[in-house]
């Protein structure tokens, strides 16, 4: 059994925290000596998963239903599960959102650390494909979701000769004039798409013929629809 002021160190908790969440009806089977609280595995246990739940963005309202439903049996079985399925989206969210912040720190890091070797940054000059090979999957992973360039760039990567549209066939999809490249770079809404998605945009703008589109979105689906 452990006392409050020890539980509050273990947990690096407030002692007033946890009394609030005994208050809320957070802790089930606390047990009270000579009025101490008296905390055992069980409310541990309790502790660990209200602190898991405030992390995932959870509020005291649905903690406390959450514990209430485990008090309740078997039946609340199936509303215990959905209640942990969109913590669970919100976490994957912000480890794919940690994922990228680090890939895009590798990159910078390569970046710069080849840039001190060699005493400049001539050796981006040729663009990401004339880098070496661990420079150039470095950089593909820092960029792969800033614009429809980069989409189009992997696509085509991933299909063979007979399957994806050549260069020759793509000004139904991508391909926009030299003298619509303003129109279809204003066309796009400063708050709908991030400034990567529009730069992605308006640089394949600048290359074709054929025509514009509504939005990046809009770009990037027709991309995807013909590979």
């Amino acid at each position: 059994m452990y006392t409050i002021g020890q539980v509050s160190e273990m947990f690096s908790l407030p002692i007033s925290t946890i009394r609030y969440y005994d208050k809320m009806g957070l802790i089930p089977g606390l047990e009270r000596t000579s009025g101490i609280r008296r905390f055992d595995e069980e409310q541990l246990e309790s502790l660990r998963v209200i602190e898991c739940l405030k992390r995932s963005g959870l509020e005291i309202r649905d903690i406390r239903q959450f514990m209430e439903w485990c008090q309740e049996g078997p039946d609340t079985y199936h509303d215990r599960l959905h209640l942990f399925e969109e913590p669970q989206k919100k976490v994957d969210e912000k480890i794919a959102e940690l994922e990228r912040t680090r890939a895009m720190i590798s990159w910078k890091l390569w970046y710069y650390r080849t840039a001190e070797k060699t005493g400049s940054e001539s050796f981006m000059e040729a663009g990401p494909e004339g880098l070496p090979e661990e420079g150039r999957q470095l950089w593909k992973k820092a960029h792969q979701e800033t614009g429809v360039e980069q989409v189009a760039q992997e696509k085509a990567e991933r299909c063979d000769g007979s399957q994806c549209p050549s260069k020759t066939n793509l000004p139904k999809q991508i391909k926009q004039t030299r003298s619509s490249t303003s129109n279809s770079a204003s066309a796009i809404p400063n708050g709908e798409t991030s400034t990567a998605l529009r730069e992605g945009a308006e640089a394949i703008a600048k290359g074709g013929t054929g025509k514009s589109y509504k939005t990046a979105e809009d770009m990037l689906a027709a991309i995807r629809a013909e590979c």
